[in-house]
């Protein structure tokens, strides 16, 4: 399968659509925000067009001749290379018994019709940077992964030890150097309420001190 195309844009959008004019919409409301556009006008077309380009977030319509939205979005998810692209239905089907239908097909989100492009354009945003962040995370927190920036090693920490934010940040300064005061200072925090913090990322690290702890902080960052 063929990966993403490497030109500069916003990201790639799958729109499905049976209606060549809402695709026409569609499609001119997010090449004007910066998206590369893939169409089809089944659910079929799709399938098969995914498998040659990868896309990051996919525009589907619930409601087609043949294979319908909610089936092609059963057979995307299905496919390991596909689970992970987050499906927005696009339906006049507002009964809650469609809504859950798309849900349980998989899709994240869905959008009534008539369409109004700007808030599509939101929506595919909001959901992009989420399923960038989730991917990042998963990707950064296997074992071999080498961290790249220190938001990056945030992600990997919380992921692998099931920290809290808050317990993400106090590891980061206690990884730092710094002593419980410090921290209580930076985070606006008193050093009773850092210690407790401190207390369980112990447990959840395994480990009993603060260097150690410390430790554990830096080698997640190189990837052991």
């Amino acid at each position: 399968m063929n990966s993403a195309p490497s030109t500069e844009h916003q990201g790639v959008v799958l729109i499905v659509d049976d209606v060549p004019d809402n695709l026409a919409l569609l499609s001119s409301a997010l090449e004007q925000a910066g998206y590369m556009i893939l169409v089809a006008l089944d659910g079929a077309s799709a399938l098969e067009r995914m498998r040659r380009i990868k896309p990051e977030i996919v525009l589907l319509d619930a409601v087609m001749p043949g294979l319908d939205g909610f089936e092609t979005c059963r057979q995307m998810k299905a496919q390991a290379d596909f689970e992970d692209v987050p499906v927005l239905f696009m339906t006049a089907l507002t009964d809650s018994e469609h809504v859950l239908e798309g849900f349980a097909a998989g899709g994240i989100d869905y959008v009534t019709k008539p369409i109004h492009p700007e808030q599509v354009v939101a929506r595919v945003g909001a959901h992009l940077r989420t399923a960038r962040t989730l991917r990042s995370a998963r990707q950064a927190a296997q074992p071999g992964a080498a961290v790249r920036d220190e938001g990056e090693l945030r992600a990997v920490l919380a992921a692998r030890f099931q920290l809290t934010g808050r317990e993400v940040e106090v590891l980061h300064w206690v990884a730092c150097g710094k002593t419980n005061r410090d921290i209580g200072d930076i985070l606006g925090l008193s050093p009773r309420t850092v210690n407790k913090h401190l207390e369980h990322v112990y447990v959840k690290l395994g480990v009993e001190t603060r260097t150690a702890a410390a430790a554990v902080a830096m080698s997640a960052g190189s990837g052991r």
